[in-house]
Order: C-alpha cells, then structure tokens, then sequence
C-alpha cells in the first residue's frame, strides 16, 4: 500500500489536476509560514522552534520528558516540586546531559527554600524560571529579574495579570479548570477572552484542556504567543510514568478527569482534577466521617481540617513512580480523552503541528475553492 501523504504527513488528493498538485503544494508551505509567524513571538521568547510548553508535572516532568520535549523542538520545563537544592541541581544537570536546547524550570512560591532555588537555577544559568503555586512575592521576581532569567508566572484573573506585567515578569501563563492537578474556577475559553486582549506588552501563552493542534491554533490567532501541554505527554515514551498510569490515561476520557469535591465549607478542599479511582471514593468517605466527627463534638475543627489535607499526602507519586492506580492520585486534565496511544514526544509534537498546519491549508483550500 502506498503513502500518499505530503510534506510533514499532511495527506494530498490523490491524482491531482494538471496544477492542482503545484497550487496545492503551495498552499501548504503558505500554511506552515502562517504558523511560524503566529508563534514567532513565542518561539524567540522560549528559543524553540515551536511555541508548545510541556507542563511542569510532578514525578513526570524530570530530566527524560524534558530533554525529548526540547530536542523535539518544543521548550521543557522541569517539575521542581518538592525537591532540595541538591536534588535539583542534579536533575538540571541530568537533563542538560540529555538535551544541549532550552528547558525552563518550575518552582513552587510556597517552597521553604525558594530563595536558595533561586540562587541554584541562577548560578546554574537556567535561562527560563516559571513561579507556580501562589502569587510571587515581589524580593522573588527581584531576585529572578536581576540575576538575568527570564520569568514566568501563572495569571488566573486579568487584574492578577496586570499586576505581575507591572511588577516585570516577562511572560505570562494562563491555565483554566480543564487542566489536570491544581485548578481554578475559569474555564480555559474565558480566561483567554479575558486576558489575550488587555495583555499585549508581554508573550502570554495558554493552558488548559488543550489537547490538538486546532486548539492550539485557536489560542494563537487570539494573540497567544504559544501554548502549555500537560496530559498529552504523559503517555510519551520518554515519560518516566508507571505503565499502570499510562494506561489509565489511555483508557481515560474526558469526563473522567474530574475535580476534587468538598462536602462541608468548615472543611476546605483545594480543587484538583484528577482521574476517578477507588481513592476518590475514599476521599469522600473520609470527609463524610470528619463531618459527623466534628458535629458530634469529637474532633477540633483544625484537626479536621488538617485531616482532610493530609489524606492525599504522597498519593501523586504512589500513582506515577509505584503505579498504584487505585489509591493513588491520577492528576489529569481534560485533554486526557485525547490520549490514545504511547508514541515518541517528537511525534505528538508533530502531530500537533501538523494538526494547526493542516486547518490552516483546509481553509486556503476552501477560499481557492470559493473563488474558482
């Protein structure tokens, strides 16, 4: 069986006219400049060749994921989470071994030795540091600011979004509820609504949900300057994840990846999307029992509390590194439903371009169409 698939496996009619093939061909380089030029702007911020940040997730964001997502052509960035000074400096220096394009490095703002991260990824000229996790405070970005990194922050809200350009950041991040982990309340849609028309002086690049390539060109026509992925390389095969979080992922659809409920206001629950397993059900059974402690007087509301944050403490990497699914934590976005097989980084990153590329080249194709 023959391919009859073009130029970067975008698939061509077959026995094309007399010229058809040639105008064709043409279109499609169009289609590709179109693309380039839409995430210029990214591309040069990050020093990639296309605008596609991969997510900072912990246990599954180290130095294999990373370094394939930047030799791929996209920009890595590191999950630092809970990691000591130690720790992080091998792991900058393990990815480096893997990949000599750049990579970012995300840090936790409520981390007990941000400071001393900072000074590491500094000394160690990490060209990219992301601040996740809470709004930084202002002696961080100072301190990233001086010492010659490039910075990037979360916005959730547009007026937290002018506040952060105003303090210097150099380019912003803005992720809605469809993502998988730690989420908001702001549907990934509205939030670039809201923000990708007031921000222009700094690159802003959107996450969320997103799971193809027309998303991502949807975000760019915007104004984005480029796009953050997470779910979609979980399942790469340079991810690190435990075959048994592999394939949940790949037996996941989208309304599997569902936020964490809380049952009682006097026990917060900080929202977090993740797949439904035997933990979730547990998890509300835990609070249900909490409930009926603390209305019969049994328990100090603190306690309680605390209980309740306790309950998913080291659950994430039960999940990733041990592979237990059923009581660990399936941090998931939405896009996980777009998941459906394990493949190299480079190939979901070319299939990602190819997908905008290739919505670009359908509309030409249409316009040639309508004026023949």
């Amino acid at each position: 069986m023959t391919d009859d698939r073009g130029a970067g496996g975008i698939a061509s009619p077959a026995a094309p006219a007399p010229g058809a093939a040639e105008a064709s061909d043409d279109r499609l380089a169009a289609a590709r400049r179109r693309l380039d030029r839409l995430w210029a702007r990214g591309c040069a911020f990050l020093g990639c060749e296309r605008a596609i940040m991969g997510g900072a997730m912990t246990w599954v964001s180290e130095r294999n994921l990373v370094a394939a997502i930047s030799n791929g052509g996209g920009f890595g960035v590191l999950a630092s989470g809970s990691m000591p000074p130690e720790l992080l400096e091998a792991e900058i220096n393990a990815t480096r071994a893997l990949t000599d394009r750049p990579f970012g490095v995300n840090l936790i703002t409520l981390h007990p030795q941000l400071d001393t991260l900072i000074d590491l990824c500094l000394d160690m000229g990490v060209s990219h540091i992301v601040l996740a996790g809470g709004l930084p405070r202002g002696n961080a970005i100072q301190r990233i600011k001086a010492g010659g990194a490039r910075l990037m922050c979360f916005a959730p809200a547009p007026a937290i979004a002018r506040k952060l350009v105003r303090d210097g950041v150099d380019a912003l991040i803005i992720e809605g509820a469809e993502a998988g982990g730690h989420i908001g309340p702001v549907a990934t849609s509205v939030l670039a609504q809201e923000i990708l028309p007031l921000i222009r002086e700094v690159p802003v690049f959107v996450a969320g949900g997103i799971g193809r390539g027309e998303a991502i060109l949807t975000y760019l026509e915007m104004g984005a300057a480029g796009c953050q992925l997470g779910s979609r390389f979980v399942c790469a095969t340079e991810s690190i994840a435990h075959p048994n979080f592999k394939r949940a992922f790949l037996r996941a659809s989208a309304r599997d990846a569902v936020p964490s409920v809380q049952l009682d206001p006097r026990l917060p629950v900080i929202p977090v999307r993740a797949l439904v397993n035997k933990a979730t059900e547990e998890f509300a059974a835990h609070q249900r029992r909490l409930i009926a402690e603390l209305d019969a007087g049994r328990i100090a509301l603190r306690d309680a509390q605390l209980a309740v944050e306790h309950f998913w403490a080291g659950a994430l990497r039960r999940a990733v590194v041990e592979g237990d699914v059923e009581r660990g934590s399936l941090m998931a976005g939405q896009s996980v439903g777009m998941v459906n097989d394990e493949k190299p980084t480079r190939e979901i990153l070319d299939e990602l371009t190819d997908q905008a590329v290739r919505a670009l080249l359908a509309r030409a194709e249409a316009d040639a169409a309508a004026h023949a």
